[in-house]
C-alpha cells in the first residue's frame, strides 16, 4: 500500500426510553440529566495553524459516557469548540455544525475554517462544533501504523484475496481496540447523537439549530428522529443516505454518481479551450492511465518514486471532483500521462496512526459472503460505469468485511414531530453524496423535510452558490422554509 493510499484512506469515507412514536424512541427533555457547563478557554494554535486564524475561538472538553447504553460505565473527554455570536444583540441561539467524513474535525472547523459560514450566521449564532468520538481529539481510534500500511488493495481479485482481507480486518480491529481503549466499541452515530444532545444540554439550550455536512447529515437525521422536540432548525447539506440498502445498491449508487461527475468533467473539457486536454479523447487517455497503473507504471503524485494502484488513482480523480477542480484534474491527468514508471518502495511507518474510517463499520452493514458475490457486484459496476469502474467507496465495503454486524445498521428514517421542516440541500452533480441519495432521504422525511436543489457540481452546495447560501441562511435565522421543488442555478466552477 502506498503512502498516498494511506493518506487517502484516512480521508475517505444507551438510549433512555421515552415516548415511542412510529417505532422510534423519543426522549423527553426531563429524562436526561444535564451535564455540567463546559469550562471554556482560548483555543491554542496547533501544527500549521496561524494564530490570527485561531484567535477568538474557544475550546472545552465535555465528559460523556463511553457507552450511552451504560452511562455509569466510565466516561471520556469529547472535544468541543465555539465562536460566540459577533452581534450579541441580534443573537438567535446556538448553531451546531456536524462534521463530515467520517474523520473530519469540527474543532478544526471552528478554529481555522469559519469561512464555511456566512457573516450573517457568524453575527447571529454561537457556532459550535466538536470532534466526534473516535476522531482527532475525542479519544481517537489509533492503530499500529505499520499494520495500517499493510491494508489489502480494495480491488479483490480472487477468493484468496477475499480471505486475506477478512483476516486483515479482524487483526486490525483487535490492534485498534488495544490501542484505543473501550471507546473503540462505541463509535457509531447513535452514540454520537447522544453526544450532540449532551452538548445541547451543557450549553443550557432547550433547542438547537443544526447544520450537518456529508457524513454529518447522517448524524442530523438520526438526531431529528430521536429528539424532534429539541430541534429548532435542521440543515442537511450533501445528504448521506442511511436507508435500508444492500451492498449492491450501495455500490451501484456510489459508482453512478462518480461516473456522472466524471462525465461532466469530460463534457467541460471537450468544450473549454482552458482545458489542458481540450481536443483529446479524455476517456481513452483515462483508460490508458488505469491500464498503466495496473502495471505499476504510474507514480504516486506526492511521492514519485512509489507506484499508485488503479483504485487509488481513481481516488485521486474522485477527490478533485469535490470542488470540482476541473482545470487541475486535466493538468493532473496530463502529468500522469507524461510520467515515468516509479522505481522505489514505500517506507514502513512506525508508531500509531489514526483510523478514521472505523466509524463507518459501526454505521453500515454491507456484507459479501465470498469473492464470487463481491465479484458479481464489481462486474456490474464496471459494466454500468466504464470510466469510474473502480468506485472509490469500495474501500468502505472491503474495510468492513468479516467484522461484526454494525450496531447502527442502515434503515430508513422515521421522522415525526419537527415543528419546522428540515431543509435538505444537494448538488445535482455530487461525486460523493449523489442526488439520488438526497431525494431518497427527502422522501424519508416526507412533509417533515424540503429539498433545495443546486443545479451545479461538486460535493457541498452552501459555499458554491450565493442562492443556496441565502436560502440556508434565511432558514436558519428566521425559519423561512424555501418552497418545495425550489432549485438554484449552476455556477461554473472557478477551478
Amino acid at each position: 500500500m502506498t503512502s498516498q493510499a494511506r493518506r487517502l484512506r484516512t480521508t475517505v469515507w444507551g438510549v433512555v426510553l421515552g415516548v415511542t412514536l412510529a417505532g422510534v424512541a423519543v426522549v423527553p427533555v426531563s429524562a436526561a440529566a444535564a451535564p455540567k457547563s463546559p469550562h471554556w478557554y482560548d483555543c491554542a494554535p496547533e501544527g500549521k495553524d496561524k494564530p490570527e486564524d485561531v484567535k477568538g475561538s474557544q475550546c472545552a472538553t465535555l465528559q460523556v459516557p463511553i457507552d450511552w447504553k451504560k452511562p455509569g460505565g466510565g466516561t471520556f473527554g469529547l472535544s468541543i469548540a465555539r465562536r460566540e455570536a459577533k452581534d450579541p444583540a441580534r443573537r438567535v441561539g446556538v448553531l451546531v455544525f456536524g462534521p463530515g467524513g467520517p474523520g473530519d474535525s469540527g474543532v478544526d472547523r471552528i478554529k481555522t475554517g469559519m469561512g464555511r459560514f456566512s457573516d450573517d450566521l457568524q453575527d447571529r449564532f454561537d457556532i459550535v462544533s466538536f470532534d466526534p468520538r473516535g476522531i482527532a481529539r475525542s479519544n481517537p481510534v489509533r492503530c499500529s501504523a505499520a499494520l495500517l500500511a499493510k491494508q489489502p488493495d480494495p480491488l479483490i481479485k480472487n477468493q484468496a484475496d477475499f480471505d486475506r482481507t477478512v483476516r486483515y480486518n479482524r487483526e486490525l480491529a483487535a490492534d485498534c481496540r488495544s490501542h484505543t481503549g473501550p471507546v473503540y466499541d462505541h463509535i457509531d452515530t447513535l452514540q454520537t447523537v447522544r453526544d450532540v444532545d449532551a452538548i445541547r444540554a451543557a450549553l443550557g439550550e432547550q433547542k438547537l439549530s443544526f447544520h450537518g455536512s456529508s457524513y454529518g447529515t447522517l448524524l442530523g437525521g438520526q438526531y431529528a428522529e430521536r429528539y424532534p422536540n429539541r430541534v429548532r432548525a435542521m440543515v442537511l447539506e450533501s445528504v448521506f443516505d442511511h436507508g435500508d440498502a444492500t451492498t449492491g445498491e450501495f455500490l451501484d449508487e456510489q459508482a453512478a454518481t462518480v461516473q456522472d461527475s466524471f462525465g461532466e468533467f469530460v463534457t467541460w473539457c471537450d468544450a473549454a479551450t482552458a482545458c489542458t486536454l481540450h481536443g483529446r479523447d479524455v476517456r481513452a487517455l483515462w483508460a490508458d492511465l488505469l491500464a498503466r497503473a495496473g502495471r505499476g507504471e504510474i507514480p504516486d503524485p506526492r511521492r514519485p518514486t512509489v507506484a499508485i494502484s488503479p483504485f487509488f488513482l481513481s481516488f485521486v480523480v474522485f477527490r478533485t471532483l469535490y470542488e470540482p477542480r476541473w482545470r487541475e484534474l486535466a493538468a493532473t491527468l496530463k502529468r500522469f500521462e507524461e510520467s515515468k514508471p516509479p522505481t522505489g518502495e514505500p517506507a514502513v511507518p512506525a508508531g500509531l496512526a489514526p483510523n478514521t474510517l472505523a466509524p463507518f463499520c459501526r454505521d453500515f452493514s454491507l456484507p459479501a459472503r465470498d469473492y464470487a458475490e463481491l465479484a458479481g457486484h464489481l462486474r456490474r459496476v464496471e459494466q454500468n460505469n466504464p470510466d469510474m469502474k473502480y468506485v472509490p467507496q469500495l474501500i468502505a465495503v472491503t474495510s468492513c468485511l468479516g467484522l461484526p454486524k454494525a450496531e447502527n445498521s442502515q434503515q430508513d428514517l422515521r421522522i415525526r414531530g419537527l415543528k419546522t421542516p428540515a431543509l435538505l440541500s444537494n448538488s445535482l452533480h455530487d461525486p460523493a453524496t449523489g442526488y439520488g441519495w438526497a431525494t431518497s432521504v427527502a422522501s424519508q422525511f416526507g412533509n417533515q423535510g424540503v429539498l433545495l436543489t443546486y443545479q451545479g457540481w461538486g460535493h457541498g452546495s452552501y459555499n458554491k452558490s450565493p442562492c443556496v447560501e441565502q436560502r440556508i441562511d434565511d432558514y436558519l435565522v428566521s425559519l423561512t422554509v424555501p418552497p418545495r421543488g425550489m432549485s438554484c442555478p449552476a455556477i461554473p466552477p472557478a477551478g
